[in-house]
């Protein structure tokens, strides 16, 4: 008989991490071993329970789904994580992949989705879906932003004008212009208003 695979889930809603736990408890060969609702408890419990596998949300309080992967894989080289969350922006995939994750799985999949999630993960590979790999391909192939550039993205999507976001960074109108004319060139859009809407879209920028 095979040992059960030994897994950890983290998500803070409640509800959603109650479903999910009740749902792998009805699968034969998998065992929850302990629930985490933010991001710091995540990284106490892996370095506690050292689990098969972490079924691991993005966006958590304390510390987001990516910060806790990063530090996790940086002091457990082997951790097998899955992403778990309502987020398909390409950027979000990304930076979790980036960051360690070996799955990423959109939340309202079933019940067979998930097993065969954490099977495949389990067994050594990486499990992406096919609608989640076109996203990261396409965020693959397109220019990066530099770190400059988030920021006045940022401010744009916060709503600050171009004579705000010059006093927030410390630099003047002309120099936000061109910061934004590129963003607008690299993102493929007209204006700042469809850069704030595809910036949120694509998860390259959140709404805290």
């Amino acid at each position: 008989m095979t040992e059960s695979i030994r897994i950890i889930v983290v998500d803070d809603h409640h509800i959603v991490r109650q479903g999910l736990v009740a749902l792998i408890r009805t699968v034969p060969g998998m065992e929850i071993i302990a629930e985490a609702s933010d991001g710091v408890q995540a990284v106490e419990l892996y370095r506690k329970h050292r689990p098969d596998i972490t079924l691991m949300d993005l966006r958590l309080p304390n510390k987001n789904g990516v910060e806790a992967i990063t530090e996790i894989r940086r002091e457990f080289s082997t951790a097998r994580i899955i992403v778990l969350t309502t987020f398909d922006g390409d950027e979000d995939i990304y930076r979790a992949l980036q960051a360690g994750a070996k799955g990423y799985l959109l939340k309202g999949m079933n019940v067979d989705e998930l097993t065969e999630a954490i099977r495949t993960v389990h067994a050594g590979k990486s499990r992406i879906p096919a609608v989640v790999a076109e996203r990261l391909a396409e965020r693959m192939g397109g220019p990066a932003l530099t770190v400059r550039e988030l920021d006045v993205l940022r401010r744009i999507v916060s709503g600050r004008s171009n004579k705000e976001i010059a006093e927030d960074l410390f630099i003047s109108e002309a120099t936000v212009k061109t910061h934004i004319n590129s963003i607008l060139s690299k993102l493929g859009v007209n204006d700042r208003t469809q850069a704030a809407t595809t910036a949120l879209q694509r998860g390259i920028v959140h709404l805290d």
